[in-house]
């Protein structure tokens, strides 16, 4: 039996683990390299050792294969529809099962509480898949006497990200997902002799998709070596968080509890188109109604440095904002990033 790699002293850190899954994908492509960070409970890959630009440049022009710390939470029953409708901002009467459908939660007070993506597994079944936060605990605090269960699925999330994505995508699941397959389209296919839940869906904006496991029912390593066996090619490579992260802000996509937290109304992020102020009710509604309508939230480009989170914007030497995000982009040559005004 191979000896299991013991990473370098520098690439820990002290965190609480006792809690925190370790992906079923782990050992996959762990090395002395890797590097953990924390997300949604779940360890996720920050670094591998990788070089961050070839990386980069794979997303973009071959296939990468991330593992991603997005957690699932299911809501099934039948006032599922209901609760739902008064959870989220978003007018969501008739969800199309195969479907998802970008949502947001918010505070009572209209802050954004949580972002993520619906879908409609069944007539009576649906998964939030959430980012960073408590998803499952709010939800459960929130569920007044609706018949309604809310559980765990124990799924685990990976995102093929690329140009190429379609036509791994295609091998690996032996034709069954095919052109027809929209943004946002979602469904159980059979990848590598296991059903999983594939979803055209993504966080760069890259043509991707998202593969779902299904808890303990999925062989990770066995669908990990099928997708890279499919993928080989074309190039695929496994990818650490660092590459998508310059290009999902290169496209526009907001990272929630860094770029937007409770304190920021849908309006404040540029998130407005994705609220319905003529639905019944909704949590937060009220306050949004007499929210003020001014952005906070814009992009922002340094041609000679890098910005970085925590970094302050002054203007007549005063700091007016703070930058949430930032990265270096290859492909633009500047610096990039998000920045909160107060």
């Amino acid at each position: 039996m191979s000896a299991v790699p013991v990473p370098p002293a520098q690439n820990y850190f002290k965190i609480y683990a006792g809690s925190t899954e370790l992906s079923p994908f782990h050992w996959c492509y762990a090395t002395e390299d890797t590097v953990l960070r924390t997300c949604a409970g779940r360890f996720f890959v920050h670094d591998n050792g990788d070089d961050m630009v070839a990386a980069y440049w794979a997303l973009r022009k071959k296939a990468v294969l991330y593992d991603v710390p997005e957690r699932p939470v299911e809501i099934s029953g039948p006032e599922a529809l209901a609760f739902l409708e008064k959870i989220f901002a978003r007018q969501i009467s008739s969800p199309v099962i195969g479907r998802g459908y970008y949502t947001l939660a918010c505070t009572h007070s209209g802050g954004l509480f949580m972002d993520g993506i619906l879908f409609r597994l069944d007539e009576t079944r649906f998964w939030f898949v959430q980012p960073d936060g408590d998803m499952h605990t709010w939800l459960l605090a929130h569920n007044t006497g609706f018949d309604v269960t809310i559980s765990d699925p124990k799924s685990r999330a990976l995102q093929l990200q690329s140009p190429a994505s379609f036509t791994i995508m295609n091998a690996a699941s032996g034709g069954a997902i095919d052109r027809e397959m929209g943004y946002f389209h979602a469904g159980f296919f059979d990848i590598g002799e296991q059903e999983v839940y594939v979803s055209r869906t993504g966080w760069t904006g890259e043509l991707g998709y998202e593969i779902y496991t299904q808890g303990a029912a999925t062989d990770g390593p066995q669908l990990w070596q099928h997708l890279m066996k499919s993928g080989h090619d074309h190039g695929m490579i496994f990818g650490a968080m660092h590459s998508m992260n310059i290009r999902r802000i290169e496209a526009g996509i907001l990272d929630s509890g860094s770029d937007f937290d409770t304190s920021m109304t849908p309006f404040e992020a540029g998130l407005e188109r994705f609220i319905d102020l003529k639905k019944d009710q909704f949590i937060g509604k009220e306050a949004l109604l007499s929210a003020k309508r001014g952005k906070r939230l814009y992009g922002l480009t340094c041609k000679d440095l890098t910005p970085c989170r925590g970094d302050a914007i002054f203007a007549e030497n005063v700091q007016v904002g703070v930058v949430t995000t930032g990265a270096q982009s290859p492909f633009l040559a500047v610096g990039i990033g998000y920045v909160r005004f107060y």
